[in-house]
Order: C-alpha cells, then structure tokens, then sequence
C-alpha cells in the first residue's frame, strides 16, 4: 500500500515540477514521511537545464522546504519531549513511515557525540538526515544555532543535489552509477566545513581568552 501511495505521488511530483512542489516535498522529506530527496531536486533542476526554471531558485526552494521540515520535527521533539516521541515511535503509523525507535536512538546517539554540528553534518547523511532535528528539539538547542546548522547542511545537500540534475539528470545511466560516490564526495566536503567551523571557533575563543588576559 505505501510502494503505491509513494508511486502515485512521485508520478504526479513528475507532472507537476515547479517552485512550490519542490517546496512542498522538501519539507515532507525533511520531516517525518520518508519521501527522497534525491527525486525531488534532480529532476526540478533538470528541467531548469532545459530553461524550464531557474536552477538557483531551485536550490533555494528544496533549501527552504528542508529547513521548514526540519522546523517541523525540532517543534515537536521541542514540546512533546523525549518520552513521547519515543512512544510515538513504537505505534504502527511511525512504522509505515519507517520510523522506530532504533531510528530515533541512532540520530540521539549523533546528536549526543557531536553536538550542535551534528544538525549540519546529520543532513548529509542518509537516514539520519530526517531525524536529526528530533534530539536537537528535545535537548532544547537554541534556535539560532539550530537555524545555522540546518540551513548551512541543506543548502549544500540541496546545492550538490541541483548540480546533479542540472548537469547529469539527462544522462541518466551516469548518474545511476555514480550517485552513490558522489554523495559520498559530498559528505566529505560537508566534513572539512565542519573542520573549518570549528577551528575558527576556537581560534575566535582563544583570541577572546588572550584579549581578556591582557
């Protein structure tokens, strides 16, 4: 019943490709109803090649409807709390949606060993991309930070998404054979962002520490 749900709903995605649908679905995607990412902005930016649209404007929509589903699952985990979401997580519907509480955990168990950059570099990463934003609310992480983290992870998941469908979507054996290593190339490069961030934290902190001292 849901490979026909899902089916259904990514022909009609297909049919109707513009700014908004790539809104909308990005913001499905990025909440808690497994629909990929990978076949929302590929072809949108596809058909921006074609000058159908505007690959920028591509970009910033699938951007901002990550950002808005990450709002979503942040306000929730933020309110309902951990006991909650956790025993959301066991019913029968959070199944369907491939939700469970081993999920859950994996994403707490990021989100506990790296912090705050976990919601950058958790954006990268496949099954835990939607999910990230879950502890992240119910540790009560500061909104601004959470806004960064999320919008700088979506934005270059989104942009080497776009670069995808905008260079490579028409040859499709390509980019079937390739996709995997290039998202790989991706979170490589979200890696040594999150390098430079936090060096330059530190670099900041020790330059505050050095200006207090004198």
């Amino acid at each position: 019943m849901i490979e026909t749900i899902f089916h259904d709903v990514a022909t009609w995605y297909m049919a109707h490709i513009n700014y908004g649908t790539v809104f909308l679905f990005m913001t499905i995607e990025s909440s808690f109803i497994p629909f990929p990412s990978e076949i929302v902005v590929p072809p949108a930016a596809w058909k921006a090649a074609q000058g159908d649209l505007n690959v920028v404007m591509v970009t910033l929509a699938g951007t901002l409807g990550s950002i808005a589903g990450a709002l979503i699952n942040y306000g929730l985990a933020f309110y309902l709390g951990r006991k909650v979401i956790y025993s959301l997580a066991d019913t029968k519907w959070a199944h369907m949606l491939l939700i469970n509480k081993s999920s859950i955990e994996k994403a707490e168990k990021v989100f506990n060993d790296y912090g705050k950059s976990s919601t950058f570099f958790g954006r990268l990463v496949p099954a835990i991309r939607q999910l990230i934003s879950l502890p992240a609310g119910v540790s009560k992480m500061p909104m601004g930070s959470f806004l960064f983290f999320t919008t700088l992870g979506s934005g270059i998941w989104n942009i080497i998404l776009a670069l995808l469908g905008y260079f490579l979507y028409s040859q499709k054996e390509l980019l079937d054979k390739y996709y995997h290593q290039l998202k790989y190339v991706g979170f490589a490069f979200g890696i040594l962002i999150i390098v430079y961030i936090i060096r330059k934290i530190l670099k900041g902190r020790k330059l505050e520490k050095a200006a207090s001292e004198g």
